[in-house]
């Protein structure tokens, strides 16, 4: 072999691989500190309206008994047969029993009924109004606003009479918070999927249309005709669509009980002013249904920003015996990429004053400087790694901070600070004393 061919070998043994960069796994986002604020501007909102209408807090594990949602959510649902992520325990690796079956919460529902139960709030004054947030997590195909985890905002109206007021106010509550949010353009969609005695009817004159087109629908529809024909009317597959607007339509199946409590609904949200249309198309996902289903939608997306519902028969699914119960919940990331789009842009945490120091002395004083700051409810921020002036005021101008704080030896000497306006340049020494009422006199 020549030396120039050793040469060129040893040169290709010395070229580094390229580390690949961690990543998430698929389907799955980080909430950045940038998108913070939205969030936190969402969550407040949600928190605060609920509140005003006397829901309680509560927060359910994540991870439950996969039985929970088998039974609850349904056998035959997409959620249970393609979308759980189940949790394999070390009981189970050894052979140990059912009970040792564990799932990540796919929806929070069923999770709060379980804990409605246990937790003996059955025995409290009824309803029961409770709320939640949590991620939710679910195997599917990540594409636009579906996401393998997620987050959710919830309601849940427990026990009592299966009261049409309260379907009402389950699409009011969520209605209230998109609009104080400036969600613009918001549409409720609702449907009534009636109830045991009427829906079986419904069922098999919708399986017997389907069964004629069996050939022109989509595989998964295929299955769905036997399996789970409800969700014939839930398919997004464009091939299914123009046999889907001829399906029969569920409303002309009602009995007269559910015909009643539709009707009473309707005559709720024309009172509360709801920007309600039906949808005899619109059916859920979950087993757990019936009567009153809704869906709101903003003119911004594609997708429904909030789903829900009444489920009077999810406790007897449980094992308990029936209660009536109605909720809903909100997609906290749907809403806040719509209200991204809204605002055009990412909102941030701005501190309003940015500290600079100039030497070991400054940095001590800047110290307590900015505890006496954080005790005034005042948000600074510094650079304790950066020395010079220059690359700190840089940092102070990418936090768009309005006002930079800076002290040096003679500031820590003579005890002032010389403030400087980062918008105009303009500076000022202050003393020290006085710096707090200072900055509040600026901000």
């Amino acid at each position: 072999m020549s030396k120039t061919s050793k040469k060129e070998n040893k040169k290709e043994k010395r070229v580094k691989k390229v580390r690949q960069l961690p990543q998430s796994p698929k389907g799955m986002h980080d909430i950045l500190p940038e998108d913070q604020p939205l969030w936190e501007r969402i969550r407040n909102k949600a928190r605060s309206i609920a509140g005003l209408y006397s829901f309680s807090r509560i927060d359910t594990h994540i991870v439950e008994k996969a039985e929970i949602f088998e039974r609850g959510v349904g056998q035959e649902s997409e959620i249970v047969q393609k979308q759980m992520f189940y949790i394999k325990t070390p009981a189970r690796s050894a052979g140990g029993k059912d009970d040792d079956k564990l799932a990540l919460q796919p929806e929070g529902t069923a999770s709060v009924m379980r804990s409605y139960f246990e937790n003996g709030l059955s025995r409290m004054g009824q309803p029961v109004k409770l709320y939640y947030e949590a991620p939710m997590f679910r195997y599917e195909q990540p594409q636009q606003a579906r996401f393998r985890q997620f987050y959710q905002f919830g309601i849940e109206i427990l026990g009592g009479e299966s009261e049409p007021a309260y379907d009402a106010q389950a699409m009011l509550i969520p209605y209230k918070i998109l609009e104080s949010l400036k969600v613009k353009n918001i549409t409720i969609k609702i449907n009534s999927i009636g109830c045991h005695n009427c829906r079986g009817n419904f069922l098999k004159k919708l399986q017997q249309y389907y069964k004629r087109h069996q050939k022109d629908t989509c595989k998964d529809c295929e299955k769905r005709i036997s399996s789970n024909p409800m969700r014939l009317l839930d398919c997004k597959n464009e091939k299914c669509q123009p046999i889907k607007a001829g399906a029969p339509v569920i409303l002309d199946f009602l009995c007269s009980q559910c015909k009643a409590h539709f009707k009473k609904v309707m005559e709720f949200a024309d009172e509360l002013k709801l920007p309600y249309v039906i949808d005899h198309l619109l059916v859920r996902g979950l087993d757990y249904y019936n009567r009153t289903v809704f869906e709101i939608f903003s003119e911004k997306a594609p997708f429904a920003l909030v789903a829900g519902g009444r489920y009077d028969y999810l406790s007897e699914m449980l094992g308990q015996g029936r209660i009536a119960a109605v909720g809903s919940s909100i997609g906290l990331n749907r809403v806040a990429g719509v209200l991204k789009e809204e605002v055009k842009g990412v909102l941030r945490s701005q501190p309003k004053v940015f500290l600079i120091h100039l030497g070991d002395a400054a940095k001590k004083k800047g110290l307590s400087l900015i505890q006496k700051l954080v005790e005034e409810g005042i948000s600074i921020g510094e650079s304790f790694g950066r020395e010079s002036l220059k690359s700190q005021l840089r940092m102070a101008d990418k936090e768009k901070a309005l006002l930079a704080l800076i002290i040096g030896q003679k500031e820590v000497f003579e005890e002032s600070v010389i403030v400087r306006d980062m918008t105009s340049g303009v500076q000022e020494t202050i003393p020290l004393t006085k710096i707090i009422e200072d900055i509040k006199k600026r901000t």
